[in-house]
């Protein structure tokens, strides 16, 4: 790319055609511009010129706010010439101007910077007011009450809408002149709204805690831009902090003083990568120091407090060490109440349901009926399922008011038609206050329950398994049902594993593969997984009809020729072979989200050969359109929504044929939310996710990408639990390095707790 001749800043005003490309998390844009003058240093320029009379329309690039079709901008840059796309202004600064023409203010208004205003409404509008109309909806925009066949809630609400992206808009360049991306904008706004900037130019580290999506390097960036030096304290202290919160990431409730202070160190060096985790340069000795001053007035200030593990956040302590009295509760409260008549229960169980239980799974109803509070865990083909069914039937026959909850919504759902009893996810148990961002249940008003057994236990973080605890009521009993073996939770926490290495909990491990379960290549295979061997494939034979535990390998030693192969296997093979639906029954599980196999690039291309067509919203470079299977990817009290929960874009609702859209989601327990804006960057298409992602979820059939740039991740436990995610059909694609690697990885997990020592305590 060269510079054309010119030398000062060149300058493009004009009216936005389209917006070719852009990106909301960099801020990058591509505009196509059509020029009312073109003036670099104040003469016209001769490229410039040129390209007008060609074709009217220059091409403006660069990093600056969202602007709509229609909307008249101003800017500035240098032209240069790109070897593919020939002439365009790269632009350092945008800013938008208001039109003052009545078909451009209709343009301008209809574009898309006025959230829910179509062509016919920005029509009506401009009718009404003319050249007034940007005046009169800055300074008076409930007049738009007047206009005819608005109506006055129609009005209110898009009077509404003006003053928030008005807001937005002035937020916007005061951000973007400290570098800060629209799409991160955005966010701030909400989470802080008219004290966005009070918040940025004073504590600008506080986004880092309280903005999703923000990372320590892009909140230090700011604090650089409002003149916060690299030695304040405030820096440091902040540095601490999200490095526990990173640390709470991987799952982590607790860290040793000198790991924490190395940790925090490479976070605070500028110098230092962005992935710290597995640096081998000692860090600067002076940010350890820093460091290690931050921990103290973080301890001072009881932000953070010292356990005999090491430092941790005290919000997240304080929840790790109620959940143990509160389980301490439990099984204090209930010892002296065992249930009886188990041996005729057990009796009664096997005779109305023909089912002769083993010796293990009778041992395990008879420890749930003695303890209050109790584990049961074990492998796929175990025997599971049948033991909840009779536990169920044993508190059913003593009276015991049963409630049923697992952490997704696929998990609950499939417990309610394994035991047709129905069935919860913990959150809508536990009741969200959408208005407070909690739940209602506690206990000052507790669950009115007897009993609660709760399914994939193993996904329950740390958070989420206190604020169950402590709205169980005294007395009650509590079966945690899971296999300890698949992956820990993806929050904070071990809690499952917790429980048994405490020794206090009673617990009953199943190990006994059954026979029905034992001609499942898929069970055979996983079981042979956490020996460390290899799975043996179905013979080739079996690729037809109805499948009924296959699993296959298909070896491609090549990352973009296995991405190839795994979009044919779910777009074309799987659905000739065995006829399961590739959109509602395949589900490719991957270990990373970047790189050729990873879920970004599989999500996009499975969009573009299952659902290539349909009504669409865009919200920068995502894409989700009528008939996606997409994942919510953080919780949202206010919708009801939450982390990993999975469902199918039904409608696109729009106020006006060509205005922004709406999606209607309805999830697969059958309740359906909306997303709009903002709520739109918490989306993901789910044609493809992570095996962490997939915890407490079981699909028909799962397509496994395992290369050789995944060796980080490639684990026992990971692979493992990928497997178990299939009911019908496990399809492995990759290396056979690969493959190796991840069965022989038996690395333990890893994870600093307490719990354990408080339960023991």
């Amino acid at each position: 790319m060269t510079s054309a001749p010119g030398g000062e800043a060149d300058v493009v005003e004009g009216t936005v055609v389209r917006v070719t490309y852009e990106n909301d998390e960099t801020g990058f844009r591509v505009v196509r511009v059509r020029p009312v003058a073109s003036k670099p240093s104040g003469t016209l320029f001769p490229q410039a010129r040129t390209r007008a009379q060609d074709d009217d329309l220059v091409t403006v690039v660069g990093r600056f706010p969202a602007v709509a079709p229609g909307e008249n901008v101003r800017a500035v840059g240098k032209w240069e010439r790109d070897a593919r796309h020939g002439e365009q202004l790269k632009a350092e600064v945008v800013t938008a101007i208001a039109p003052t023409t009545k078909a451009g203010i209709q343009r301008y208004l209809s574009g898309g910077a006025f959230k829910g205003v179509g062509k016919q409404t920005a029509k009506k509008i401009v009718d009404h007011f003319g050249t007034q109309t940007i005046a009169v909806l800055d300074r008076e925009p409930h007049r738009l009450s007047e206009v005819t066949g608005l109506g006055k809630t129609r009005a209110t609400a898009l009077a509404q809408a003006w003053r928030a992206q008005r807001v937005v808009r002035e937020l916007m360049v005061v951000l973007a002149s400290l570098e800060i991306p629209p799409g991160l904008a955005h966010r701030i706004h909400k989470r802080y709204g008219d004290r966005a900037l009070e918040v940025v130019k004073t504590a600008p580290y506080r986004l880092a805690m309280e903005v999703w999506g923000v990372g320590f390097k892009s909140a230090d960036a700011i604090a650089r831009q409002v003149g916060i030096a690299v030695d304040d304290p405030q820096r440091a202290e902040a540095g601490v902090l999200h490095t526990l919160a990173t640390l709470a990431e991987e799952g982590h409730t607790v860290t040793p003083r000198a790991l924490l202070a190395e940790r925090a160190a490479r976070i605070l060096d500028p110098a230092s990568p962005t992935d710290t985790r597995n640096a081998q340069e000692p860090p600067d000795a002076r940010f350890v120091a820093g460091a290690r001053t931050a921990m103290q007035a973080l301890l001072a200030a009881r932000l953070v407090v010292e356990e005999p593990e090491g430092i941790a956040h005290t919000p997240l302590a304080a929840q790790e060490e109620g959940l143990a009295q509160r389980l301490g509760a439990l099984l204090s409260s209930g010892s002296e109440k065992p249930l009886v008549g188990i041996a005729r229960a057990i009796e009664a169980f096997e005779r109305s349901t023909g089912i002769a239980l083993a010796p293990a799974q009778r041992a395990a109803i008879e420890l749930v009926a003695r303890a209050p509070v109790a584990v049961v865990t074990g492998g796929p083909g175990v025997g599971k399922t049948t033991v909840v069914r009779a536990i169920l039937a044993l508190f059913t026959g003593a009276r015991l008011r049963t409630a049923l909850a697992a952490p997704t919504g696929r998990a609950a759902k499939r417990m309610t038609e394994a035991t047709g009893h129905p069935a919860t996810t913990i959150h809508r148990l536990l009741e969200v206050d959408p208005r407070k961002g909690r739940f209602t249940r506690d206990e000052t008003n507790p669950l009115d329950l007897d009993a609660l057994i709760v399914d994939e236990s193993s996904m329950v973080d740390v958070p989420l398994a206190f604020s169950l605890a402590r709205a169980i009521p005294a007395g009650a009993r509590l079966v945690l049902v899971g296999d300890v073996d698949q992956l820990p939770s993806v929050g904070p926490g071990s809690v499952l594993r917790d429980a048994i290495v405490s020794g206090v909990v009673p617990t009953a491990r199943l190990t006994e593969v059954f026979r029905q379960a034992g001609s499942s290549r898929i069970v055979v295979g996983a079981h042979a997984i956490l020996r460390g061997e290899e799975p043996t494939p179905s013979p080739p034979s079996r690729m037809a009809g109805t499948p009924t535990g296959e699993l296959f390998v298909v070896e491609r030693n090549d990352p973009e020729e296995a991405a190839r192969t795994i979009v044919e296997i779910v777009e074309s093979r799987i659905p000739k072979a065995f006829s399961l639906d590739p959109k509602r029954d395949v589900q490719v599980l991957v270990p990373m989200v970047r790189g050729a196999v990873g879920v970004r690039s599989l999500n996009a291309e499975l969009q573009a050969r299952l659902n290539p067509t349909g009504d669409e919203v865009r919200r920068g470079s995502a894409v989700f359109r009528v008939g996606d299977r997409v994942m919510q990817m953080r919780n949202d009290y206010d919708r009801e929504v939450f982390n990993g929960d999975v469902g199918f874009v039904t409608a696109v609702r729009r106020d006006e044929p060509d205005a922004q859209g709406t999606l209607v989601v309805r999830l697969e327990e059958g309740r359906e939310f909306t997303a709009e804006d903002d709520e739109l960057d918490e989306l993901s298409l789910a044609y493809a996710c992570t095996v962490h992602k997939a915890q407490g979820s079981e699909y028909p059939a799962v397509v496994i990408g395992l290369v050789n740039q995944h060796f980080v991740m490639l684990a026992r436990k990971l692979l493992y639990t990928a497997v178990t995610r299939a009911r019908k059909l496990v399809v492995l694609v990759g290396s056979r390095w690969a493959l190796r690697q991840a069965v022989q990885d038996a690395r333990a997990e890893e994870r600093r707790t307490t719990l354990a020592r408080r339960l023991g305590a």
